[in-house]
C-alpha cells in the first residue's frame, strides 16, 4: 500500500502582486501512522510519510516504552507491509517493566492495517455536513483579517511561543478569540467561547496563526464555519478534506501573495 508522498502538487488560485492565476505549488504531505505495541493499537499520529521505523522508535522512547534500542525485539511494518502501520515488539522483561504505560494507551479510532488519508476524508465526509454557502469576502480584505489576529494576541509579543485562533462573523467582526501554547487548544478555546455564549452560529471565518492540518479542518467543519485563513500553507490532506467539505482554505503570507487552495467561489477578486 502507498503511504503517500512527502509532498504533493496542487494548482490553487493565486493572486501575487495583483496578478491572479492558477499556480502549481507543493504542499507538505500528511498521513496517519498507527503504532501498535505488543499486538495492540497504542496511538495514531499524523506525520509526513517517510522514516516510519525511526518515527516509531523515537515515539517509543518519548513515551517511556523503550529506554534503549535493546528493549526492542523488532520494529517493522504490519504483516500486510502497510507503511501506515508499524508493529513494535518488546523483550519480555521490558513488557513486565512498563505494564502501567501499556495500560494507558491513547484513544485509537483505526485498529487494523489499511488506514490512509483518503479513508480519513471519506470517514469525515460521512460524519460532517458540507459548509454552507452564502458567505464571501473580497480578496483585498483577507490579509487584514490575519493582521487583526496578531493585534488580538497578548502572549505572543512577550513570549514568541503561543498560537491563536480568531472567529469572525459575516461583517468580519470578532465573535471570539483565544491563545494557547497549542494550536488545537487555541481553536477549541475560541470555538468553546462562542459556543457557550450561543454565538457560534454567527461565526463564518476562522483565522489561525498556525499551519492548517486535517484536525483543524475537522474542528472548523464541526463548528459550522465556511472559511479558514492562515499565513502558513495547509497540508495536502487538509486541502483534500476542505474540498470534500466545501470549505474555503486560504493562505496569505503577505498582502500581495494570496493563495486560495479550495472554495474559490467565496473569494471575490474584483
Amino acid at each position: 500500500m502507498d503511504a503517500g508522498k512527502p509532498t504533493e502538487r496542487y494548482s490553487p488560485f493565486r493572486c501575487r502582486k495583483e496578478v491572479c492565476r492558477t499556480d502549481p505549488i507543493e504542499l507538505i504531505g500528511e498521513e496517519p501512522l498507527l503504532i501498535r505495541v505488543e499486538g495492540s493499537p497504542y496511538s495514531v499520529v499524523m506525520r509526513t510519510p517517510g522514516d516510519e521505523l525511526f518515527h516509531a522508535a523515537g515515539f517509543c522512547l518519548g513515551e517511556g516504552i523503550a529506554d534503549s534500542p535493546d528493549d526492542f525485539l523488532s520494529i517493522g511494518y504490519c504483516r500486510d507491509l502497510d507503511p501506515n502501520v508499524i508493529e513494535v515488539r518488546l523483550r519480555p522483561q521490558r513488557v513486565e517493566k512498563i505494564g502501567d504505560i501499556l495500560a494507558r494507551r491513547s484513544f485509537v479510532s483505526q485498529t487494523s492495517c489499511g488506514i490512509c488519508g483518503k479513508e480519513l476524508v471519506e470517514d469525515l465526509y460521512q460524519k460532517l455536513a458540507p459548509a454552507p454557502d452564502g458567505f464571501s469576502i473580497e480578496i483585498d480584505r483577507i490579509y487584514g483579517c490575519i493582521t487583526g489576529l496578531f493585534e488580538h494576541q497578548h502572549y505572543y509579543p512577550r513570549t514568541k511561543g503561543s498560537h491563536a485562533a480568531l472567529l469572525l462573523d459575516e461583517a468580519l467582526e470578532t465573535v471570539s478569540f483565544a491563545e494557547d501554547v497549542g494550536r488545537h487548544n487555541a481553536l477549541d478555546k475560541a470555538v468553546g467561547k462562542a459556543f457557550m455564549d450561543r454565538r457560534l452560529t454567527e461565526a463564518r471565518l476562522l483565522v489561525m496563526s498556525s499551519r492548517i492540518s486535517y484536525e483543524l479542518v475537522q474542528k472548523a467543519s464541526r463548528a459550522g464555519l465556511s472559511m479558514m485563513l492562515s499565513k502558513s500553507r495547509p497540508t495536502a490532506l487538509a486541502v483534500a478534506m476542505g474540498q470534500a467539505l466545501n470549505l474555503t482554505i486560504v493562505s496569505a503570507f503577505d498582502r500581495l501573495d494570496i493563495i486560495v487552495f479550495c472554495g474559490e467561489h467565496r473569494v471575490l477578486k474584483d
